[in-house]
């Protein structure tokens, strides 16, 4: 799976930009604010239809345009693919897979297996649960095209069933059909729980082993998936539930109320752990995603990295360089100290400046005092 070439326009601050990066390592370099993470940005959107960022459409069309272009040429086993995206401000993407337009994002997921890493994913162990809860359905949703469609399903349930609970204040006579949203609550709801399950189940056989190495054999990490109301006892917890959630106006159980527990060594570190171990759980779990899209799929994900080696230290910055020999990556930065010191060795180095890419033939002592002068 490699990327062949993407093209931007009025995209962000890129009024134009036409990229040909390498199979291999590609480096982005240069001061902040250039332009560097839009180039991620951009290759995530057409794989995934969203932004890294969480930005709405409208705020990554460049100021005084109207729309945006994408388009992403990959190979796939041998095969071209084009992707085309179509951003406007006041109206819903428009996205084609060579020259077909598509009417299902499911279309879109899963051609092309993308994972990224940026300085807020190190606070993926710490922060809310949502984060968590976007973890997982975020890979789920290229791994598996089905939990697209359950997942949808949920959330256009929960979000009737959230507008009834409100209603029924004012109208009880709506209470008798509650009982219906139940059932396509469970309905959809089970077969999301039932996959997120299956996948915590999967990533803990890849990340325990993983954190065990970064750590120096120090650490064990254990994964658990929490959810509020089991498959099997989802109806009673509803049940349950019933008068807090009509006082509420809010449904109180289900999937999108779960979350993740991380322990080392038998301790919870989101409420114990140091900034340290919250760290490296984080980058065990980034690095274990690229190994489990490449046992799902056969072939190894596009990686992006967004100025995250600064800030790792040494021994994590060289376990991570070491996992990128197999994958196709694009890594921002503001300087090449990092890599110099690794003698990691670059495929492309490319210089960003004002929203402009310009490719640099050899790395030099002098690039490197530029790009360091940029720190």
């Amino acid at each position: 799976m490699v990327i062949e070439s993407l093209e931007l326009k009025n995209f962000r601050n890129y009024e134009y930009l036409s990229f040909n990066p390498s199979p291999g390592t590609n480096i982005l370099y240069g001061e902040n604010a250039q332009g560097k993470t839009n180039i991620l940005e951009s290759v995530f959107m057409a794989c995934t239809s969203r932004s890294m960022r969480s930005a709405r459409d409208r705020e990554i069309i460049e100021f005084g345009y109207d729309d945006a272009h994408i388009r992403l040429s990959v190979k796939k086993n041998k095969v071209h693919y084009r992707i085309d995206m179509h951003l406007k401000k006041n109206k819903p993407k428009g996205i084609a897979i060579n020259e077909l337009p598509i009417h299902k994002i499911s279309d879109l997921l899963g051609l092309v297996n993308v994972v990224s890493f940026s300085p807020e994913d190190l606070s993926l162990v710490k922060d809310g649960p949502q984060y968590r809860r976007r973890f997982m359905d975020l890979e789920l949703c290229q791994l598996d095209p089905m939990y697209v469609y359950n997942l949808s399903k949920y959330n256009k349930v929960l979000e009737q069933r959230n507008k009834l609970l409100k209603d029924i204040e004012f109208h009880p006579s709506l209470e008798e059909t509650l009982e219906d949203w139940d059932e396509q609550l469970i309905l959809y709801g089970t077969k999301v729980v039932e996959a997120r399950t299956s996948f915590i189940d999967d990533l803990k056989k890849v990340v325990e082993p993983v954190h065990t190495s970064l750590s120096g054999g120090k650490e064990r990490l254990e994964i658990r998936y929490e959810t509020n109301a089991s498959t099997g006892a989802f109806r009673e917890t509803l049940e349950r539930l019933r008068f807090s959630e009509r006082k509420l106006h809010v449904t109180l159980a289900g999937p999108h109320r779960d979350d993740i527990e991380f322990l080392i060594n038998g301790q919870d570190i989101r409420k114990y752990g140091s900034q340290g171990q919250r760290r490296t759980t984080a980058l065990s779990i980034k690095l274990s995603e690229i190994q489990l899209v490449k046992e799902k799929t056969g072939d190894y994900p596009i990686l992006l990295l967004d100025d995250v080696l600064s800030e790792l230290d040494t021994n994590r910055q060289t376990y991570l360089l070491n996992m990128l020999n197999a994958t196709q990556n694009m890594i921002t930065c503001t300087g090449l100290d990092d890599f110099i010191a690794h003698r990691f060795p670059i495929d492309e180095l490319f210089l960003v400046e004002d929203g402009s890419l310009k490719k640099i033939e050899k790395l030099t002592e002098e690039n490197n005092q530029r790009s360091t002068h940029g720190n």
